[in-house]
């Protein structure tokens, strides 16, 4: 497999000699290699077939800053998932959880967890991948020593669930785009910031965006108020705060909708996440 692109030591973009690209991963297979090198077949844990030059450049971003263990652990995931659900996902699932898990366990060792507002939801109307999700939880105390909350498991399914069939409704899907696109205004207009919308961190963004757009047409958002993390992140984030209310206003005079306090922290947190990475880079 010759080498088109090096992405590290332990990842590169190869073509076979049927012309096929795939992005192949394994523990210093690129190491000292150069372009048009040719990579042993042995060496390789992992593959990805014909990825997009999106995919691509996405995997290189998320490489900077996620160790390489944690994208073995994602891909071994998906491929348990994936029997277990008897489904096919998609390619952008492996780019999405990987970098969830890494956040995940850097929440949990800084001591700032947080809940998921869909954990009931998703154990009763997504009992697979609730299931399966959790079996995932096992492994990533394996793999790391961490243990992830059980708000975690309902996390990993809804990425499951995403990289699955959509099946919401033509004028919902409408109504949750128009949401998300006048959310993201507010947010680009307050920190006077352009998003980058092939970047992790926009994608990122634009997930939380979508998840809570749709609990909201549900009328299935979060009711507690979890004033302790709400304070701190607070006081942790006050440009992210200011910028929050500003949505939180938009929100209650276009939709009458009020955000509660766990709401509320979550939205800070991510929109300080997109922000200080976009300005930074």
């Amino acid at each position: 497999m010759k080498i088109k692109k090096i992405f590290n030591n332990n990842v590169a973009l190869t073509e076979d000699p049927n012309q096929t690209e795939m992005v192949v991963m394994g523990s210093g297979l690129a190491f000292q290699k150069k372009i048009g090198d040719q990579i042993e077949r042995e060496r390789i844990e992992k593959t990805f077939i014909a990825p997009s030059e999106v995919f691509a450049n996405n995997l290189s971003e998320l490489l900077d800053e996620i160790p390489y263990e944690i994208m073995v652990l994602s891909k071994d995931i998906i491929e348990m998932a994936g029997k277990h659900l008897n489904t096919e996902l998609n390619d952008s699932l492996y780019l999405s959880l990987s970098d969830h898990i890494h956040f995940a366990i850097k929440r949990k060792q800084e001591g700032l967890p947080i809940r998921n507002a869909l954990l009931w939801e998703v154990q009763k109307f997504y009992k697979d991948e609730y299931q399966v999700a959790r079996k995932t939880l096992d492994l990533i105390e394996e793999k790391t020593g961490v243990r992830l909350p059980e708000d975690e498991a309902a996390s990993i399914a809804l990425h499951l669930l995403n990289a699955r069939q959509d099946d919401a409704r033509m004028e919902e899907t409408i109504e949750m785009t128009s949401i998300v696109n006048e959310i993201t205004h507010i947010v680009k207009y307050h920190y006077g910031i352009n998003f980058d919308e092939t970047s992790m961190n926009y994608s990122r963004f634009i997930t939380h965006l979508r998840y809570f757009a749709y609990r909201m047409l549900r009328g299935e958002l979060n009711n507690d108020d979890n004033d302790t993390l709400y304070q701190q992140v607070k006081m942790q984030y006050p440009k992210a705060y200011t910028c929050t209310k500003k949505v939180q206003e938009f929100l209650a005079k276009q939709y009458r909708m009020e955000m509660t306090k766990d709401e509320l922290a979550y939205f800070m947190i991510h929109i300080h996440r997109v922000s200080a990475r976009e300005k930074s880079e």
